[in-house]
């Protein structure tokens, strides 16, 4: 099973360890990819503070995330999976998993980022400030620019089984999955069950509590129908849209009263 995530506007702060190695990050396909938009990234955040706060579209309260950028090839690291926070990430709580949950959580899971492209939450890397919406000066668009090297990729990532895509749009432009991988595939939306409307704490929190419970659980779906069956047996109310046609993924509404 592969698990798309999405990443978190907020993050911790970047650790003491080593700096960042690109070549030591996971799917090293991407180390190109990587090393363009880092180097274009560093450098516009160590020229015009305004221009570079407008291209990431930060307040100006947050400048210090301009300065944090500049750092980013000698800053300290930690594992991605401690430096994404948020809704989803605190529901899903990956410290408090137990060690057999965590080495799962290590294969299984996939974070996609307008900076790395997708790292796994075992990679170190330090806290960044750059979401897949933003257009770099010399590179464009992020969602476009990282589209050939996904292709190239993920694919291979993906292997046989089930992908589960939980990503928002924004970072599900970087990547869709085609032909076989896509009939293997489900994406999931959670509704807030009296009004059917997507919520945004709903999302990302109920989101966070399935991960958890398939890793927690040592729950492997084969493919989507599997996973309906057992996020039902988990106790989740699944609502499974099976593709009209091939190559298409499934859609799974997941419907919730309260986040508790």
């Amino acid at each position: 099973m592969l698990v798309l995530l999405p990443p978190s506007e907020g993050k911790a702060s970047s650790g003491r360890g080593a700096p960042l190695k690109l070549e030591s990050l996971s799917l090293p396909g991407l180390t190109p990819a990587r090393e363009a938009v880092l180097g274009e990234l560093v450098e516009l955040c160590a020229g015009d503070e305004e221009k570079a706060r407008e291209v990431l579209g930060l307040s100006e309260g947050l400048q210090g995330e301009v300065a944090k950028n500049t750092e980013l090839r000698t800053a300290g690291t930690r594992s991605a999976g401690e430096i994404y926070t948020g809704v989803l990430y605190d529901a899903l709580d990956l410290a408090s998993l137990d060690t057999a949950a965590k080495r799962r959580a290590g294969r299984s899971l996939l974070v996609f980022s307008g900076l790395w492209g997708a790292v796994r939450v075992t990679d170190r890397i330090p806290s960044y400030r750059c979401s897949m919406g933003v257009k770099l000066p010399g590179l464009g668009a992020l969602g476009a620019h990282w589209r050939a090297p996904m292709a190239d990729v993920l694919p291979e990532v993906a292997g046989g089984g089930l992908v589960l895509d939980l990503r928002s749009s924004a970072y599900a432009a970087a990547w869709k999955p085609k032909g076989e991988v896509a009939g293997r595939t489900a994406t999931v939306r959670v509704l807030h069950a009296p009004t059917r409307k997507v919520v945004s704490h709903f999302n990302k929190a109920t989101k966070g509590r399935i991960v958890r419970s398939l890793l927690a659980g040592g729950v492997a779906p084969k493919g989507p129908a599997e996973l309906v069956e057992a996020l039902r047996d988990l106790g989740y109310v699944v609502e499974a849209e099976p593709p009209v046609k091939a190559g298409a993924a499934w859609a799974l509404d997941v419907l919730v009263d309260e986040i508790h």
